[in-house]
């Protein structure tokens, strides 16, 4: 055999060459890291991304995120006014800051604000208390002139001794007063003097050359509507302000309180406060025996209502045991009938006097007749009957002794001072216990009594609709004198019990529910129709069941599908409000 050996040509072996050296450059760019940088770099690339993507998310990266809205505008027409168009951006904010618009009017020189615009304001400021309290053309000159202002935490507004030049709006955020003059006793006090949204103060020192008798400071980042000295005088103001003040002196006046005073002392009494109106059903304070003002009633009406715990009271015990006796498995007809006259006499017996047991006297009487006779009571002659003490004497039961109607009731139990009582049982009632009117005072209950005498009961004031005058209550102590102080003796209400307001609330609602009873018995059966079409109920916010105490499923398991209201108190747990019970009783025939 011959072997043929093949020679590569020079272009194939400087291929060759090429690609070998290619290879030994790679090898050296891996050798020297620049691939493994790329390779690092491509990867916090994408992890970037991941994290730009997971912040979107996060609104703390803005400060105030603009609002989306898919028709900010819309209008309408009027046959009077023609097309009238809304634009709902004007009246938006994030987390209850200031409107963006209303910040760029408020930028504005007064006398280059527009009506519109300074309705606009007004509009918008009628979410603050203070700013409702005004009249319509007062408020129209405050929008006129304020202008805007944002501080953060810990910054001093007002400081005590210093004149005063300038009145504020709390829109939002809250400040703290007191009477240090950097205001660093508000971070150290664990309950200080608070002021929040809808609050206002400086407005004395805008009327008066006075100095300020406090320091404001800030607890967070709050959000200010100042009106200045000089717009507040330049735009008269003032003589608005004097109208309020002659309105209330004129108030005060013609109360028979303060017939014996002085102009000059009436007219301190005026700069002391001022009116301020509350809505039908606005709560005005929590506690009237711990509230530091004195309430004057200028217009409309108030009631003072009493949290009561009807769990406290032996009659709301008895009542409950009484309508819990009913609850079994016989039909309500069953209670109508009327148990034999024995069974009756020892139930009696039994519930009369649930320790002793008194049939040892019917056992003395037979011994007593059965001497006679010369026969005991057990058959026996009387000589084998021995007389103890114990046969001639009750003897005790106990225990032991139980009623034949026992109550079938299993459920948690919460004991009280009177005995056991069903845990959702221990429930409370608001109760109005008396109505003040208008010209008449609150806030003095029992004021000049020893505090040992005082009733210290929470009581709550809430408004029907009322206008009223607050001073603090050592202001006022301050003016008043022997004659207005015994004045204020006769004026004072006493206020029931407890235990009173308690039998009160259950008569009522046993009234209301024979009520209800008799009304569904004589007129539903004679409103329905004959057939009556099933319609799906709505669904709304309120349940009136969640007000309402049912004892008839005091003993299931099965939790209620409707919200409960509870009431705090002071140093004890939450309490359980409902305005009735729905108790068991016998059927109306």
């Amino acid at each position: 055999m011959v072997a043929y050996t093949c020679n590569p040509s020079p272009q194939e072996a400087r291929l060759k060459f090429s690609r070998c050296q290619k290879g030994k450059d790679c090898f050296k760019i891996k050798s020297t890291g620049l691939y493994q940088l790329t390779l690092d770099i491509i990867m916090m690339i994408r992890v970037c991304k991941m994290f730009r993507q997971g912040l979107r998310g996060f609104r703390e990266y803005q400060i105030i995120e603009p609002v989306y809205r898919r028709n900010p505008i819309f209008s309408f027409w009027d046959k009077k006014q023609g097309r009238i168009t809304f634009d709902t951006m004007d009246f938006t904010a994030d987390k209850g800051h200031f409107p963006p618009e209303a910040i760029q009017i408020l930028q504005k020189q007064p006398s280059w604000r527009e009506e519109h615009e300074i309705q606009m304001l007004c509009n918008i400021l009628q979410a603050l208390d203070s700013f409702r309290n005004y009249t319509v053309p007062l408020q129209m000159l405050l929008a006129k002139v304020m202008r805007f202002e944002r501080f953060g935490r810990r910054r001093v507004i007002v400081r005590k001794g210093q004149r005063g030049s300038s009145f504020y709006f709390i829109y939002l955020g809250t400040v703290a007063m007191t009477e240090d003059e950097d205001g660093s006793s508000a971070f150290l006090d664990p309950h200080p003097t608070l002021l929040q949204k809808g609050s206002c103060f400086g407005e004395q020192g805008l009327q008066s050359a006075s100095v300020r008798w406090a320091t404001v400071v800030c607890m967070e980042e709050t959000e200010f509507l100042v009106v200045d000295q000089e717009d507040f005088l330049a735009n008269k103001l003032n003589e608005e302000i004097q109208k309020e003040n002659q309105y209330r002196f004129e108030l005060f006046r013609n109360m028979d309180l303060f017939q014996s005073w002085s102009d000059e002392r009436l007219q301190l009494l005026v700069t002391l406060g001022k009116i301020e109106k509350f809505s039908y059903g606005q709560l005005i304070t929590k506690d009237l025996v711990e509230s530091s003002c004195v309430i004057f009633i200028c217009k409309g009406s108030c009631e003072v209502l009493r949290l009561i715990d009807l769990g406290t009271s032996p009659y709301y015990y008895k009542w409950i045991w009484q309508h819990l006796e009913l609850i079994d498995d016989k039909p309500l007809s069953a209670h109508l009938n009327e148990p034999d006259p024995m069974v009756r006499f020892k139930e009696f017996q039994i519930k009369s006097y649930p320790v002793q047991d008194f049939s040892s006297l019917k056992l003395q009487h037979l011994q007593e007749a059965g001497k006679q006779q010369g026969i005991s009571f057990n058959g026996s002659t009387k000589t084998n009957q021995t007389r103890t003490p114990e046969t001639s004497l009750p003897r005790t039961l106990g225990p032991k002794i139980k009623s034949r109607y026992s109550h079938s009731v299993q459920c948690s139990m919460l004991k009280t001072k009177f005995g056991e009582l069903p845990t959702e049982a221990a429930v409370g009632a608001y109760m109005k216990i008396h109505r003040v009117e208008q010209g008449e005072i609150v806030g003095f209950h029992q004021a000049f009594l020893p505090e040992n005498q005082r009733d210290t009961r929470p009581f709550i004031l809430v408004s029907l609709g009322a206008e009223l005058i607050q001073i603090r209550r050592e202001k006022f102590l301050e003016l008043i004198d022997d004659e207005t102080r015994k004045k204020l003796t006769v004026m004072d209400v006493e206020y029931p019990s407890d235990e009173e307001i308690c039998q009160r609330f259950l008569k009522e609602n046993s009234w209301n529910i024979f009520r209800k009873d008799l009304v569904r018995l004589l007129v539903e059966p004679r409103r329905k129709p004959p057939l009556l079409p099933i319609q799906p109920q709505k669904k709304g916010i309120y349940n009136p069941k969640s007000l309402v105490l049912d004892l008839y499923g005091i003993n299931k398991k099965i939790k209620p599908r409707y919200p409960i209201f509870m009431a705090p108190q002071k140093h004890l747990p939450p309490l359980r409000v409902v305005q009735a019970i729905s108790a068991p009783r016998h059927k109306i025939q």
